[in-house]
């Protein structure tokens, strides 16, 4: 791929996890020489550059009037390997490096930003035998590749128009023949349900877009009640 007509060649994708709130550093693995000139996008957005000569070095809105501001003292450049870090994270998305020299190439960085601990996570609770489903934010994109998680098992998997139940031996006893997978939104079905069925569902929805892929992460806490269990009612008489 040409950037500026120089050759850059293939980029590389390199997949970062963080907790919302977290600093993250985006490491380049180069170092920086004159007469190297270095941009950072997010999402296509430019947010960060290093001149040539090092006289220019920015980020955000220092870089452009008219800058929307989401990085707004969040951006970190280094002047000596252009690694990027980024505070307080919020930001799902990808970050891509372009480098113009022939000495390097540029890199992309696909950001998840999970949520702390039960912050956003959905809940829901049901009986033991009753069935329970995990609604998808929204309705399945084409290239969308959907994937569920229990505990942080997999256990089912929607890739483009095919899916398939994962039946693994530790999901072999606890899931067999009691997971539905809907094709067209991804919803997961959990019919005649367990105690054992009890705990955190991760939803992990890839999306691509041309060469970029965003990727989002949804939780549910599944609580699931023994039919066993009694309510005890106290009744105290008034004399």
């Amino acid at each position: 791929m040409a950037v500026a007509g120089q050759q850059v060649g293939v980029f590389s994708i390199v997949s970062v996890s963080a907790m919302k709130g977290d600093s993250v550093t985006l490491h380049t693995n180069i170092i920086i020489n004159q007469p190297d000139r270095v941009k950072w996008y997010f999402n296509d957005i430019f947010i960060a550059q290093i001149s040539g000569d090092l006289s220019d070095i920015c980020t955000d809105v220092q870089c452009h009037e008219g800058s929307n501001e989401r990085f707004r003292d969040r951006l970190q450049l280094d002047n000596q390997t252009a690694d990027l870090t980024i505070t307080n994270t919020s930001d799902n998305g990808v970050y891509h490096l372009k480098v113009f020299s022939s000495r390097h190439t540029g890199k992309d960085f696909d950001v998840v930003v999970h949520d702390v601990p039960a912050a956003g996570m959905k809940r829901k609770a049901v009986t033991e035998g009753e069935s329970v489903t995990l609604d998808t934010p929204e309705e399945k994109k084409p290239n969308d590749v959907m994937a569920w998680f229990f505990n942080d098992t997999l256990i089912a998997e929607i890739t483009g128009d095919q899916s398939k139940i994962w039946t693994d031996d530790e999901c072999d006893e606890r899931f067999r023949d009691r997971l539905q997978l809907d094709h067209q939104t991804g919803s997961l079905t959990i019919t005649n349900t367990r105690s054992t069925d009890s705990g955190v569902y991760h939803l992990k929805i890839k999306s691509s877009r041309n060469r970029y892929s965003t990727t989002s992460i949804k939780s549910f806490s599944v609580s699931v009640t023994s039919k066993k269990m009694v309510s005890l009612h106290l009744f105290i008489s008034v004399p």
